[in-house]
């Protein structure tokens, strides 16, 4: 992992030993899966992120997951954790790609999702990708750049 990249950014809380168990929440989210995609809101303090971590402890998909925070507010920086984040499931996805945001002169974000979208649909098994408190990064361009992956997005990805 590139050291421009904070690698406890790419953990998935581990669920809580005591931690209210909601069966008919994790029965919705496992019924999202034949979506394209799953959105959890709720306020501060319910109980997302456990939840997620519960119901992820569970699936069988292989899950990449990214916490967000306002300072992923430029696209290049968000992108690249994002396919940092899958590297976590699938270790050489996306190399280039990650060179590439990280370099001096990184592609437009337009063109990196481009590429991030042809790379997800080369994926042999489907994808999980979690975006822990994206409401925090509050950025139109980020927004932009996700609509377009959304967009387009494969059917390798949820």
């Amino acid at each position: 992992m590139p050291t421009t990249l904070l690698a406890t950014k790419l953990y998935r809380p581990p669920p809580r030993p005591r931690g209210m168990v909601r069966p008919h929440l994790i029965a919705r989210l496992n019924a999202g899966l034949h979506r394209n995609l799953t959105l959890l809101a709720a306020p501060a303090g319910f109980g997302k992120t456990t939840l997620l971590s519960q119901w992820l402890d569970g699936c069988a998909r292989p899950v990449a997951w990214l916490t967000l925070d306002a300072s992923d507010h430029e696209p290049t920086r968000f992108l690249a954790y994002l396919v940092a984040a899958l590297q976590t499931v699938v270790p050489e996805f996306g190399a280039g790609l990650l060179a590439a945001l990280l370099a001096p002169q990184a592609p437009t974000p337009t063109a990196a999702v481009t590429d991030l979208i042809n790379a997800l649909a080369t994926l042999a098994q489907p994808v999980v990708l979690v975006l822990d408190d994206y409401h925090l990064v509050n950025a139109a361009p980020v927004d932009a750049a996700l609509g377009l992956l959304l967009a387009h997005q494969p059917p390798q990805l949820h």
